[in-house]
């Protein structure tokens, strides 16, 4: 099981439902959220975990950190990983959460973890690492979508990094409320964005996926190879049905924020059922050209 869903914290009642918006039924879009950028800041350095986000501030840093050293020190091991190097595969996952919401290559993380160490690790090493914290369940990327039976063919294969709860990946980088809000910190291989929105999409990202998988659907990301086009998440259902969903830390939604939906409605007709924009705005509404906006707090499954 995930993490806590964003409708599963009590925040506030979800009046925009997912499963609606993949069946193209163009529901009602409409509510209002007591959501501010602040709380969801909050809500990223709370985590979901039930057992963590209602402990003090102090404790739930802690008790954070000890999950990560129980898995690097415990659980790999007890599953037959021997983990000759701590302090590197810490340091790796520490790169990997500095990469949250982007396709960064593994090269490209492991550079970050390594740098000036002259006896850095194989990368079959940290292949090897990589895949037994998936096979754990702390490293959720989502992957690239492959669609069927479709007009695009030009498209990245590469996940989207994500880490289980994105608190974990802001306790790793030592991200704090202050420097979320004021846009400090460094990030692996992203050419724009803050901490923060790459925190919030992926929040959003556990909420989509707890939401999706409701609806028995799968959930992906699309990017062109040279980077022209990309969605945020690609919701599919069994028939193929698309909800294409954008993620925009701002409170309000302009044209240009909504140009790739705009393109995958293009180029994938009747196919794309609905889009949405996500945000940390007040109000759920639909725009004119048909594209729905809604604040997290207000999605559900």
């Amino acid at each position: 099981m995930r993490p806590l869903a964003f409708s599963e914290r009590g925040l506030a009642d979800p009046t925009v439902s997912l499963t609606a918006l993949l069946r193209g039924e163009r529901p009602d879009t409409s509510g209002s959220s007591p959501v501010d950028l602040v709380t969801y800041t909050d809500e990223i350095l709370r985590s979901g975990l039930p057992g963590v986000r209602d402990l003090p501030e102090r404790a739930r840093r802690l008790q954070l950190d000890s999950y990560v050293a129980r898995i690097v020190e415990r659980e790999l091991p007890e599953n037959g990983v021997a983990v000759r190097r701590p302090g590197a595969l810490r340091a790796w996952l520490t790169a990997y959460g500095a990469a949250t919401s982007t396709d960064a290559a593994y090269s490209t993380i492991l550079d970050a973890a390594t740098a000036g160490d002259p006896d850095r690790p194989a990368r079959q090493t940290m292949d090897g690492y990589r895949e037994q914290l998936q096979r754990l369940f702390v490293l959720d990327p989502v992957p690239a979508w492959t669609p069927s039976f479709s007009p695009l063919t030009r498209l990245t294969r590469t996940p989207k990094h994500h880490l289980v709860d994105p608190a974990l990946a802001a306790r790793l980088v030592g991200i704090d409320r202050e420097g979320l809000l004021t846009g400090r910190g460094g990030r692996v291989a992203a050419t724009s964005g803050s901490w923060l929105g790459a925190l919030f999409e992926s929040l959003v990202t556990q909420s989509v996926r707890v939401y999706a998988e409701a609806a028995g659907a799968r959930v992906g990301h699309l990017r062109t190879r040279g980077t022209e086009h990309e969605a945020d998440l690609v919701v599919e259902g069994d028939d193929l049905s698309v909800l294409a969903v954008e993620v925009k830390l701002a409170g309000t939604v302009e044209d240009k924020d909504v140009r790739h939906l705009c393109w995958l409605r293009e180029q994938l007709g009747d196919r794309l059922v609905d889009s949405v924009v996500v945000t940390t705005g007040p109000y759920a509404y639909r725009r004119k050209d048909g594209i729905a906006v809604g604040p997290l707090a207000l999605l559900g499954p």
